[in-house]
């Protein structure tokens, strides 16, 4: 696992963004699984960026989902279908057709949540997968306990996650009881992981998941066990590291060509 501390949540964001840059620029037609909230927008505004400046060709690239809620209707705004094409797929000037998720309004969930992970193996599977963190070390909405080895499937929030997610709603009780999101094991096939963090809030979460014991607990923590795994953090988040300095250290001595 790599860790990177930036000043701020912009330059984790440009930092993200290169990487995918150079990611297609070796695979134009890469399939990039993306994460929905605030965390990640510095990312895709970056990348949005590249694009318009030319410095990048996406014309290919495939995106995909990392979970939906289920049952909110067909077009809700607050969809993270509707999110993630409002905010990445748009702006990049792709097409839906470049577009996978999973369907939160199926009558048969569980049929959904497989077909989901067949689609994602039939598309050759996720090059990289954007990640963020909750603040209990959740990752997807693989809430705490979940399996290490979980597949795509609904899952309960918890009371947390869902008060967390009410700034999105006009009220927490529009924010949905259940979501279907990939699996720890499904999300561990991607071939690169890139977690990003910002603010003390994630502190916590952070240290835990990166210095702390591989554990059900603390769902991120499974990141340990993947081969090509980057921690990006601002100072913030990453203020309760013990091993901060080693990590500034070991990225500025860091080879040019290694990427992240």
């Amino acid at each position: 696992m790599e860790v990177v501390i930036v000043p701020d949540a912009a330059a984790g964001g440009e930092l993200i963004a290169s990487a995918i840059a150079h990611l297609l620029t070796g695979k134009p037609d890469a399939l990039l699984g993306v994460a929905t909230g605030s965390t990640p927008l510095p990312i895709y505004q970056a990348l949005a960026t590249k694009v318009r400046q030319g410095a990048v060709d996406v014309s290919r690239a495939r995106v995909c989902q990392l979970d939906e809620y289920v049952g909110l209707p067909a077009g809700h705004p607050e969809s993270y279908r509707s999110v993630v094409l409002r905010e990445v797929v748009a702006p990049l000037g792709l097409s839906e057709d470049a577009f996978l998720g999973p369907d939160g309004g199926a009558a048969d969930i569980a049929a959904a949540c497989a077909a989901y992970d067949r689609a994602l193996a039939e598309a050759g599977g996720v090059d990289l997968q954007l990640l963020g963190i909750g603040t209990d070390g959740h990752i997807g909405f693989n809430e705490p306990c979940s399996s290490l080895a979980s597949r795509t499937r609904i899952k309960t929030l918890t009371q947390q996650t869902r008060e967390d997610n009410a700034r999105f709603f006009d009220s927490l009780d529009e924010v949905p009881h259940h979501v279907i999101t990939q699996g720890i094991g499904t999300i561990l096939e991607a071939r690169h992981l890139v977690l990003l963090a910002t603010g003390e809030a994630k502190a916590e979460a952070v240290a835990l998941s990166v210095e702390g014991p591989l554990s059900a607990l603390v769902p991120a923590s499974a990141l340990q066990l993947h081969p090509h795994a980057t921690v990006v953090v601002d100072e913030a988040a990453a203020s309760e590291l013990k091993l901060a300095d080693y990590f500034r250290a070991t990225y500025a001595a860091k080879p040019a060509w290694q990427h992240l």
